[in-house]
């Protein structure tokens, strides 16, 4: 029998240039469609297989296509990394000059927008066109520090000839995405790069952590910004009689009366003030507040039915937009609310909690988890989505755009109903 090829192990920093030399022979093998002397990691072959399917030429060396100045400065002013770089500085620079790193942080379009480090190797930098504005995202330089943690939402590091363009073989990078701690939105990426002699096992642990403390600090900030809109909100809800309460522009609740406690409302995209219908609340009265809304409910009910849009064209991102009386309005969903919502549009007719325990987990008594988290999108659904057996009301219109490689449906999920829709979508 032939033994299968080893997996590559994860890159150590005993000896750089001989696992450099390896992971080439396995890169050039791979993407030749020969044997390798082993498997890439599976975050690179999965990234190469990326790569290769859509295109990307890995002699290619992209250095076109910079913003512009003016564009990178609005981009700045609007990225809510902006708050946080006096952390990612304090945990990332203080050794970089030494180590022979740079400092890198770019937004959800995996475009740079900040870079500071070692000169000597913000100069070996230019020289791969990784530069301000530039867009490093996988589908244009390939696997990377930056656009490959984009794709996959999880810190990835990338040694060497793991990069699919040739001429990033010199380099190593790792790279942790950084989330809105308010709704999972990817809002960018931080990375640590340099030549691949300066690698250290270390190092993506090191980028990890102070991304998960650049989240801690934007939910302190955030926190604090709904405790300023609270003493705003305080004296208005004092002189107020029925159902209302106040919500900062994105929807997280400052304070309430004359109803339960709501954590967050999912507002339309574009919100102005007047009457609007709103998921959870009806038809309610919308009036400005310095820094949010002040929400008056009423019993009305919405005249529109609502549509249901949901997008999974796209393998690194989903997104989900709800059109009714009261606008426009998406959010971009966690992975299982994707699945639950997927399987619900496919099945219109309803599934029991049993019934999707099954198709999510395989395991139809896993009824508890699957209520919890058709609550949570109840939250933003509101009356569009019935229980017993849970569906989308009859009325509503719903609709799935689908990927044109069958593979790139949730390529991430494991569920077994989504499995089976994934194979008949690619048998189409």
């Amino acid at each position: 029998m032939v033994n299968p090829p080893r997996d590559a192990a994860r890159p150590t920093a005993a000896d750089p240039p001989r696992t450099a030399r390896l992971l080439a022979q396995v890169r050039e093998a791979t993407l030749a469609g020969r044997r390798a002397p082993m498997a890439p990691r599976p975050v690179i072959g999965k990234s190469w297989e990326r790569m290769l399917r859509d295109g990307v030429d890995p002699d290619r060396d992209v250095r076109a296509g910079l913003l512009s100045a003016e564009e990178v400065r609005r981009r700045r002013e609007e990225s809510p990394l902006r708050h946080v770089l006096p952390v990612l500085r304090e945990g990332l620079l203080s050794v970089a000059d030494v180590a022979r790193h740079i400092m890198v942080v770019a937004d959800a379009d995996s475009r740079v927008l900040w870079r500071e480090g070692s000169p000597a190797v913000l100069r070996r930098a230019d020289g791969l066109g990784f530069e301000i504005g530039a867009d490093w995202s996988e589908a244009v330089v390939g696997t990377n520090g930056v656009g490959t943690p984009a794709v996959v939402r999880r810190p990835v590091q990338v040694f060497a000839a793991e990069h699919f363009v040739r001429s990033h073989a010199s380099w190593t990078c790792a790279g942790a995405p950084v989330t809105d701690p308010r709704d999972g939105r990817l809002i960018g990426v931080v990375d640590i790069s340099g030549p691949l002699e300066s690698m250290h096992p270390a190092t993506l642990a090191w980028v990890e952590s102070v991304a998960r403390l650049a989240e801690a600090r934007l939910r302190e900030l955030h926190l604090g910004s709904l405790e300023q809109l609270r003493s705003v909100a305080a004296p208005v809800l004092a002189r107020l009689d029925g159902r209302a309460l106040v919500v900062d522009r994105d929807g997280w609740s400052a304070a309430v009366t004359g109803m339960p406690y709501v954590r967050r409302i999912a507002l339309p995209k574009s919100l102005s003030p007047g009457r609007r219908w709103l998921p959870g609340l009806g038809t309610c009265a919308v009036e400005p507040l310095a820094g949010g809304w002040l929400l008056r409910a009423s019993a009305e009910t919405p005249e529109d039915t609502g549509r249901l849009v949901l997008d999974l064209s796209r393998p690194e991102r989903r997104l989900l937009t709800v059109s009714d009386a009261g606008g426009t309005w998406t959010r971009e969903p966690s992975e299982r609310h994707a699945e639950l919502l997927y399987l619900l549009v496919a099945q219109r007719a309803g599934r029991s909690a049993a019934g999707l325990a099954e198709d999510v987990f395989g395991d139809p008594s896993r009824t508890v988890t699957v209520r919890a988290e058709m609550s949570r999108v109840r939250r933003y659904l509101g009356a569009l989505l019935l229980h017993r057996p849970y569906r989308l009301r009859e009325d509503a219109e719903a609709e799935v755009l689908l990927p044109d490689d069958p593979r790139d449906l949730l390529p991430r999920s494991t569920a077994p109903g989504v499995a089976v829709r994934r194979t008949a979508h690619g048998a189409r």
